[in-house]
């Protein structure tokens, strides 16, 4: 096959084409995904929620946005392939017609991740392999030879996931899981990842127009995020995704919609954001991490104990306070994650009256004995149960 014609066949097949997608989100963050799609105007067609993320309909160029522009998503998959399958022949014949070379470049190390419910083909591995061996069939097929030889080798995550013996094939369009926004070169201890903050931020009602305290900053994930929603920064402007690889991608239609991003930012000259910690050296990382990222016109960051300052002391408009307290690996025992924990509730109802919260607590038991009526959200953040809670102090 000449390089035209394969040109003409991504161009029908996977630039041109309607297909599916579907974005993964962590559980409970369905919905704040489902309006991230809506709010953004994609050009996308049945959005449905389902346990574990979003599907929606759309063109290669939503894809593209969806990775540049969610906060909330941990990855976006392409939907190569559906079908049923009882036995590994079934399977080898459907996945024998995916034409691999509209998808993948000339060389890939292909990553493939497979789970199975309820399917006579439940042994992962073997289902791998039959996988793989169908892609390898097709890796030089519509390359020359020096193409092959001098092509970087790039490593591209397929998932495979049987459910009730139906399979579904999708290729990743992310790379990094989405909430490396590519803003972090110096992260503290156990950071918070930046799609629960981000998720933290949109519960709480936070639009970038109000001042966000974070006085235990640690890595400064809430500053960092609440700066990218105060100026309209995409999450993903800072770093590269898998798409960059395919043979499908554009870079010019690529810069066209960066550019588009970049028409709709929101620049502040002002403090907006005060983030504070009493360790000083969590201060100076959060401190070049903003410089390098341009945020530090935004971010105000001090060397302060989050007991000894009030709020007027940063700002005399009342506005969201958002606290990850030290638990887990940041402490050395359960005790005294919990006694902190109380004397950061009792610091917040007598000093923060008429602020927005978000607050996480280290487990459920905790949470059930803050003195604040907010909302609930369970959530999963390195092996740990944590409780995210958010709402108002009066």
């Amino acid at each position: 096959m000449t390089k035209a014609s394969l040109s003409k066949r991504i161009k029908r097949h996977v630039i041109g084409r309607i297909r599916p997608y579907f974005a993964a989100t962590a559980p409970g963050h369905e919905t704040l995904c489902h309006g991230e799609l809506a709010d953004l105007g994609l050009a996308i067609t049945d959005a449905c929620e389902v346990v574990g993320g979003v599907e929606f309909n759309g063109r290669l160029q939503d894809c593209y946005l969806a990775n540049l522009h969610l906060r909330t998503a941990n990855r976006v998959l392409m939907r190569v392939h559906q079908f049923q399958a009882t036995g590994f022949r079934q399977f080898e014949k459907a996945v024998a017609g995916i034409p691999w070379e509209l998808y993948l470049p000339a060389k890939t190390s292909p990553k493939i991740l497979v789970t199975t419910k309820h399917c006579r083909l439940y042994h992962s591995a073997a289902v791998g392999e039959r996988l793989l061996k169908s892609i390898s069939k097709h890796a030089t097929a519509d390359a020359s030879e020096r193409e092959y030889q001098t092509a970087i080798s790039i490593e591209q995550k397929i998932f495979v996931r049987g459910a009730d013996d139906r399979f579904t094939v999708s290729i990743d369009s992310s790379g990094d899981h989405l909430h490396k926004r590519g803003l972090k070169k110096h992260a503290g201890r156990a950071p918070l990842r930046e799609t629960i903050a981000a998720a933290a931020l949109l519960l709480a009602g936070y639009r970038g127009s109000e001042p966000v305290i974070d006085p235990m900053c640690g890595s400064g994930t809430f500053s960092m995020e609440a700066a990218l929603i105060a100026q309209n920064i995409p999450p993903g402007w800072y770093r590269q995704f898998a798409f960059m690889q395919w043979p499908s991608f554009r870079p010019s239609q690529w810069e066209y919609l960066k550019r588009e991003a970049e028409n709709h930012f929101t620049p502040t000259r002002a403090p907006l954001i005060f983030a504070s910690d009493k360790d000083p050296a969590a201060c100076r990382r959060l401190e070049k991490n903003a410089t390098d990222s341009r945020l530090a016109d935004i971010i105000q960051v001090s060397n302060r104990d989050f007991f000894e300052f009030r709020p007027r002391d940063l700002t005399d408009q009342t506005g969201l306070v958002a606290i990850n307290p030290p638990y887990g690996r940041r402490l050395e025992n359960r005790s005294q994650s919990e006694r902190l924990f109380m004397k950061i509730c009792s610091r917040l109802k007598q000093a923060y009256t008429g602020w927005k919260v978000i607050l996480i607590s280290p487990n459920k038991q905790l949470a059930k004995q803050v003195p604040l009526k907010l909302e609930v959200h369970p959530i999963s953040h390195g092996g740990l149960k944590p409780v995210l809670m958010v709402g108002s102090i009066s």
